[in-house]
Parts: structure tokens; sequence; C-alpha cells
């Protein structure tokens, strides 16, 4: 079996659905026409069996010649073997064809969803995603993989015509007129069904998305009582994908049904003029033959044709799903140009907030709304005038690697545990790295539960939300980049473990710059320098315990009442 693509699948044409399904089809064009060849063969055998059949009964039975009859029996049984051998080699290009274009739109739309980073859920649903990486993918991949069956189906038929063209002109222009009279009428039903099968897919995309936020949030349903009440809009929407589904099915039943009628009628003309042409003598016994085989053979091309029809049309439809998500653009650019020379102050200029390198610069906020919209500026995920050792955040080369920001809405990847702590730059990571950072974040005991090779289900359902905050925050720490900024990494554990955390996120960010954004007093004590925000801007700054004696406001918002320590 051929390899699949594994290096970058390319750049894709989008600029319409009809366009990608082409440069996908010019992308793998030799296995493509490889599987065509094949198909042509594999369906021209079949063509041609009905003609050595009719041969057989001429020339040996009613002629009554032992040795004629042998030759064309052999003939029989050498386009069986064709057809044995090719449909089996067919059978495996349109499947790679198929496999191929199905991974390289998986490998795009991967590739654009880590590109889109937060604008993602912004412009995209999740339910869309999903149908996008589940269904479409799957249509698109039949849309090549049909290929292969319809030019066989096609050069069958201009075949037969010409063979029942040859035999007998009547015979052969009831098919060059009844084919594409077929062709014709089942056209303008492919309208309907491609409408309604994107207004299908819409339907599911939103549906999955209701299903993502419902799973997402059960547990919060279940507290306010809502879960009911959700229930009832799921079920709702359910019911309107249904319809929509019928709807589809319902134009498709159509376009086959009507396929299906005219075929009929064209086997029976065939059927009775090449009966009256036998009575007739215009043609022998043996054409007769030939003529009822042919119009026997001919139901699986038009069949073929039809499918292929159908086929390309959800292709297209899926096509234009793929395309709209590879042509949604970050609404922040993820990079400049320029390259700094090396660890460098960081300010934004909105909140007044400077962070020196090397620090670890804790920052709290009345407001944790307004923490987490510096740190979205820090990290450009939001746009401001932020700049980087005096150069603005936006004209700074790979900012996503240099400064990284790391949220509770941080998601853990399924499979090994392993993979989940490593980050998607930087290549692989050593164990000794891996065991450091888990010891930071107090995420030592997790591992020796379970090993480093134990699998991880999707989002890490597995664990509990401490054990999830711990192993998000180790990941963190084996990206190691230039800056880390820390949105709340120790709300969910218990105040032991948050001590322990406290104690080692400095040593184990040495020399690194760390913005932690936070108002735990013990990641507070723990910082070299405490920059506290009101109203989204830098309010005072010193060290924790000067701020708690100087700034009412400060004590405030960190011991929330409580004795200061």
């Amino acid at each position: 079996m051929k390899r699949l693509p594994v290096a970058d699948p390319g750049i894709p044409d989008v600029r319409s659905p009809g366009r990608y399904l082409l440069w996908l089809t010019r992308l793998q064009w030799r296995t493509v026409l490889a599987g065509a060849a094949l198909g042509v063969v594999w369906m021209l055998c079949q063509a041609l069996m009905p003609a050595v059949i009719g041969r057989a009964v001429d020339d040996g039975v009613t002629a009554r010649d032992a040795s004629a009859l042998a030759l064309w029996s052999g003939a029989l049984l050498g386009l069986g073997v064709g057809v044995a051998a090719t449909g089996v080699l067919r059978h495996r290009m349109a499947i790679y064809n198929w496999l191929s274009a199905a991974y390289r739109t998986i490998q795009l739309v991967t590739r654009q969803a880590t590109r889109l980073g937060g604008t993602l859920p912004r412009r995209i649903g999740a339910g869309e995603a999903v149908s996008v990486g589940v269904s479409d993918v799957d249509d698109i991949g039949d849309s090549l993989d049909i290929l292969a069956r319809g030019s066989g189906a096609v050069a069958a038929l201009v075949v037969v015509a010409g063979l029942m063209l040859a035999t007998s002109p009547p015979l052969g222009l009831v098919v060059l007129v009844g084919v594409p009279v077929i062709l014709a009428v089942g056209g303008p039903m492919l309208r309907p069904l491609r409408e309604r099968e994107q207004r299908h897919r819409e339907l599911v995309g939103e549906l999955n998305s209701r299903a993502t936020d419902l799973v997402a949030g059960l547990r919060v349903l279940r507290g306010i009582g809502g879960e009911a009440l959700f229930a009832d809009r799921y079920r709702d929407e359910s019911q309107r994908v249904r319809r929509a589904g019928v709807a589809v099915a319902w134009a498709d039943s159509r376009l086959m049904g009507a396929q299906g009628l005219l075929l009929g009628l064209l086997l029976a003309v065939v059927t009775w003029v090449g009966a009256r042409l036998a009575q007739s003598g215009a043609i022998s016994v043996g054409e007769l033959v030939a003529g009822y085989g042919y119009a026997v053979f001919l139901v699986a091309p038009l069949k073929t044709i039809g499918e292929m029809a159908g086929k390309l049309t959800r292709g297209h439809v899926a096509a234009g799903r793929v395309v709209r998500v590879l042509r949604t653009e970050p609404d922040l650019p993820h990079s400049g140009g320029i390259v700094p020379d090396g660890p460098a102050e960081l300010a934004d200029a909105a909140s007044g907030l400077v962070v020196r390198p090397g620090r670890l610069t804790a920052l709290a906020a009345s407001d944790p709304r307004d923490a987490q919209a510096i740190a979205d500026r820090l990290g450009r995920h939001a746009d401001g005038e932020v700049a980087y050792g005096g150069v603005p955040l936006r004209d700074i080369a790979d900012v996503r690697e240099r400064i990284v920001v790391a949220v509770n809405e941080d998601r853990l990847f399924s499979g090994t545990l392993r993979d989940a702590l490593t980050p998607g730059f930087g290549g692989p990571v050593d164990d000794a790295t891996l065991h450091a950072a888990l010891r930071a974040a107090s995420a030592e005991d997790i591992v020796e539960a379970i090993g480093l090779d134990a699998h991880v289900a999707e989002a890490g359902r597995e664990f509990s939300g401490g054990q999830r905050q711990r192993l998000r925050l180790a990941r963190a720490l084996v990206a190691d980049p230039e800056v880390l900024v820390l949105v709340e990494p120790t709300s969910a554990v218990d105040a032991h473990t948050e001590a322990r955390i406290a104690d080692r996120l400095g040593a184990a960010r040495a020399g690194r710059t760390t913005v932690v954004c936070t108002t735990s007093p013990l990641m507070l004590d723990r910082a070299d320098h405490v920059a506290y925000v009101e109203n989204g801007a830098v309010a005072a700054e010193g060290r924790h315990r000067d701020l708690l004696a100087s700034e009412p406001r400060y004590a405030a918002a960190v011991t929330r009442g409580e004795a200061a320590p």
C-alpha cells in the first residue's frame, strides 16, 4: 500500500470549492490517472463479455464448431481474469485516492485551526469544525474515489454504443439517444439535492455545537436546574436536522427513481428493438444474445454515473465548508519579521504594566477580567500597544513561541501523557525536562500513579480539576518560552499544593520572564515584583508585603477582608 502524505500538505487553492477539488486532483494526478485507467480496463472487460458470448453462440453453438467455441470460451475466461485483476488494483488505487484526499484535507484543516488560534472559536462554531473533520472529509474522499469507476463507466458507454452501432445501427442509435436523455433529466435534480445537502450540513454543525456546549457545561446546568431546558432545545434542533435529512433523502430518492425509471425504459426499448431485428433476420441469434447482454450490462455504468453525480455534488458541498475554514484569517497576525536579540522588557501601554526580563512578576487585579485582558494583549491574542524591547509586538517574529499565555480553558489532548505534556513546537522533550516541569507543577504524584505512557482521554476527563490544572502548568513549563504568562494557575488546587508550586515556580523559570495573574497571597508572596491593577491600569507596584502595608485596596483584593499574613 502506498504511504499517505506526511509532509507539508501544500498551499491549497481556496478560490472556490471546485478549484479546491481540482487542486487535490492535481496533487495526486498520477494515482488518479492510474485509477481511471484501471477503471476503464475493468469496465471494458465487462463490456466486451456480451460480444464474446454472442460470437461463441454464432461461431460455436450455431455452427457446431467445437474449436471456435473453445476459443471464445477462452477469451471469455481471459476477460474474467482481467475483470478480477483490474478490479482489485482499481479498488486499491481508489481507496488510496480517498485516503490521500481525506488525510490531506485533515492536515490542512488542522494546520489552519492551529494558525487561527483564538480566532477559531469566535469565527467558526465547534459543531462546524467537528462536521468538517468527520463528515466533510469523507465526502471529499468519495469525490476522488468515484473518479476511477466513473471514468470506466463513461468509457464503457461509448464502447458499447460503438459495438451496438457496428452490429445494428438501430440498436446503437437507441443507446446514443437514450443515455443523453437520462443524463439530461437527472441533471436539473442535482441542484435541489446540493442545496438541501448544504442546509442539512449547516444544521448538523449547529447541532454539534449545541451538543459540545451541553456536554462542556453539563455539571453547571445540573447545578442550576437547566438540564431539562437545554435537553428540550437539543431535541427541537435534532428534529430540524432530521427534517433536513429527510429532505435530502427525498431529493436523492427522486433523482435515483427518475434514473431507474428511465434506465428501465431504455433497457425495454433495447430489448424490444433487438427482438424485432432478430425476428426479421437483420441480426443473428448471437448478436441478439449480445444485445440482451449489452442491455443488462448498461445498468452498471449508468448507475455508476448517477452515483458519481451524487458524490461529486456532496463533495462540492463539503469542499465549500472546508474552503470557508481555510479562507478564514486570524483576527491578528501571529508574527512580524523582527527577531529580538534576547529576553527584553515587555510593556503594555494601556495598563502601564512593565514586565522586566528574567523576573517573576505577579499581576493582581481587583477585577479578574482586567488581568485576562492584559494577558491577552501580552500574548497578542488581542490587539494593543504592547512593546517587546521597544519594538511593537506586532513586528516581533514568532510571537506565539516567544510568549506563551496559559489559561485554565486550555485542553489536554488525547494520547499518551508524555504527548499531552509536549508542546507543539521545539521538537521532542527528554524525560529529565518533563520530570523537572512536573515537579515544579507539583504533579509528580500523577505520573507516579499512571506513568508517562498512560493513555489520556480527550480533554483529560479522567483527571480531577486540580490534576488537569497542574498538568497544564507542567506543559507550559516544558514549553520554556522567553515569556510565560500564567492566568490563575493554582485556582483549583489545595493550599498545600499551591504552596509547593509557589516555592518551585521561581526556580523552574530562573533566567526567564514569567507573569502570573493571580490574587493568591501564596503566589504573590513569592513574586519578585507585584503590580496591582484597578480599572484596567496599574495602581501600585512593589513587593507583596510592602503593598499589604501601604495599599489598602491591594490588601482588600488579595485578602478578601481577612487578616493579612
